[in-house]
């Protein structure tokens, strides 16, 4: 895997490696570029970090004056931005902004730009120094504003820039004009979620400072830091399009929204938060072409199907999903959703929140706050001569009884729960007070899951395994010895992440008369997974490493994701 730049310097010699470490606490501490942190307060010497890094990139480093600044290019972007992130526009040509930054690994603050300005960037090679002697020297926050306010009467983001807009925001005429940039920003934030497949948008602000972060293939990754200023005017501008009281800073409140994309529409939802420094808001992205027509889309083993299908084949029982929250489960829901519904049933679900809307299918929206819980619709639905019925989530007693009698009385019943593995989640509904009997006798199966990352295919490279790298407590039932395993070097395609999409895998384990016994005799989870495995069960781990032997993913992610299994199993 290609070097990171600070790395390449240590064993080039240009620094040590203690002042490598030094400059990344600066880094942390300032959010300064790595080149600029090694060249300040003289960690390392400047000319020899420069000298290094035009060569490795086949760039020729400039020498700034300012007379090379274009007073219109340099309005275009804030001047908190320009001091954080060491930067300096040149000028304006079409859609493309030269930008002078000492660090061209800095990609964050290459996406920030673009985001700001609707524009292409072009980078030169400039000595931090330089910049800042520009920015301290000839632009100081009069110039800036001066500037900012020149473009802003001309009306600065392109055309190109605009988005179109979904059926639930305001008219354009509605806009104040001085809002324009804080809609263009807000418009691009959205479109580029959408394009890079992120699943939400966090927007946090801080003491001085404002953060965005996207979620993509189940990881926040830092997008931009927009100008502190623009944090109450970024907020108030998603609320006004999720049709959320502006005026209201205190309390937590949630609304949706619709974008139109390429792909159809998003559906949106808002949740707006009151913190220390201000409201933070998150946008969870519901794609509606993510929704799976049907099981046989989320790359279920064989075998697996198998159960599936015979256990939703039966008239009454309880089908358990579980796994954290994000691990895929009401993917998977509504995946099973779709091949049962038929025009000979009748279906039920209860869910918080609604995410997908399936034909057919009465959904009803959980209302705690005036008593409508999960427990509440599972007891209207049983006068409703339901065939099935879902449960979004069993989160208390009352809620895991009414679902366990429902399964025992002729209905299938499909819901889940928050456990580690399958063979836990039997001893989850026994904590909750459900009689050990009942359980066993309701239970058709149990599946646990979760999402593991995928190589990106525009850059997969071979990479050999260790031996042992995986199977390092002699328990664990699978090895890698031998295999040749893949990992991403990082491209445009996933952002220079190595990782593009998601794979979802499964420990399914069906209730056979053994276990029911067992759960019958108070065995305990371990004993219950062993005897599972023994009938075939393919455990977490196990799924995981298959899926890095099928070359889908890298050891790392099946490390990172899964845990070993336990002695004895």
């Amino acid at each position: 895997m290609e070097l990171s730049l600070g790395e390449s310097m240590v064993r080039a010699g240009v620094v040590t490696g203690e002042e490598r470490d030094r400059a990344a606490a600066a880094q942390g501490r300032t959010g300064v570029n790595l080149v600029a942190a090694l060249v300040q307060d003289g960690v390392a010497d400047e000319g020899r970090v420069m000298a290094f890094v035009a060569e490795r990139f086949g760039l020729e480093e400039v020498n700034l004056r300012p007379a090379d600044v274009d007073e219109a290019a340099f309005g275009l972007l804030p001047l908190p931005l320009l001091k954080k992130r060491r930067l300096l526009p040149l000028a304006c040509t079409g859609s493309v902004l030269d930008v002078a930054m000492s660090d061209p690994t800095d990609l964050a603050a290459i996406d920030e730009i673009r985001f700001m300005t609707g524009r292409d960037v072009r980078t030169v090679l400039a000595r931090p120094s330089a910049i800042q002697h520009i920015l301290d020297d000839r632009f100081g926050v009069q110039g800036y504003e001066a500037g900012l306010r020149n473009e802003k009467s001309k009306k600065a983001l392109p055309k190109a820039a605009a988005r179109p807009k979904a059926a639930t925001r305001p008219p354009a005429s509605a806009q104040p004009a001085g809002d324009a940039p804080v809609v263009a920003l807000v418009d691009s934030l959205m479109k580029d979620a959408v394009a890079r497949g992120a699943s939400d948008i966090h927007v946090e602000p801080y003491d001085e400072s404002v953060r965005v972060r996207f979620r993509i293939d189940g990881i926040l990754q830092e997008i931009m830091t927009p100008p502190y200023e623009m944090k109450q005017a970024l907020t108030s501008r998603i609320k006004v399009m999720a049709g959320l009281d502006i005026a209201e800073h205190r309390l937590p409140q949630d609304g949706r929204l619709k974008l139109a994309a390429a792909g159809g529409d998003v559906d949106v939802r808002v949740s707006v938060l009151p913190t220390r420094f201000g409201e933070k808001v998150v946008l969870r992205l519901l794609h509606r072409s993510d929704l799976v027509a049907s099981l046989d889309r989320l790359g279920l083993e064989a075998r697996d199907r198998e159960h599936f299908t015979e256990a939703m084949s039966r008239s009454a029982g309880l089908i358990l999903l579980t796994g954290p929250t994000g691990s895929g489960k009401s993917t998977t829901l509504y995946g099973m959703l779709s091949e049962l519904n038929q025009p000979g049933v009748n279906i039920s679900t209860a869910e918080d929140p609604v995410e997908y809307h399936l034909a057919g299918v009465n959904q009803v929206q959980t209302h705690g706050e005036i008593g409508l819980s999960f427990a509440a619709c599972l007891r209207a639905f049983l006068r409703q001569d339901p065939d099935i019925l879902m449960v979004g989530e069993i989160r208390d007693a009352e809620t895991a009884r009414i679902a366990v009698n429902a399964a025992l009385t002729g209905h299938l019943v499909l819901t889940t729960l928050h456990t580690n593995d399958a063979p836990s989640s039997v001893y989850r509904l026994t904590d909750m007070g459900v009689e050990p009997y009942l359980i066993a006798s309701a239970i058709t199966m149990v599946a646990a899951q979760r999402l593991l990352r995928r190589v990106c295919e525009a850059c997969k490279m071979r990479a050999a395994l260790q031996a042992g790298m995986l199977t390092a407590p002699p328990r664990e039932t699978e090895a890698v010895r031998d295999v040749e395993g893949y990992h991403g070097a990082g491209c445009p395609e996933c952002h220079h992440t190595g990782y593009r999409g998601r794979a979802a895998i499964y420990e399914v384990m069906p209730l056979t008369d053994e276990l029911r016994r067992m759960i019958l005799r108070g065995g305990s989870a371990g004993e219950l997974k062993s005897a599972a495995m023994k009938t075939g069960m393919r455990t977490l781990r196990q799924a995981a490493v298959r899926k890095v032997r099928e070359g889908v993913t890298t050891i790392e992610e099946a490390l990172r994701v899964t845990e070993p299994d336990p002695a004895g199993a």
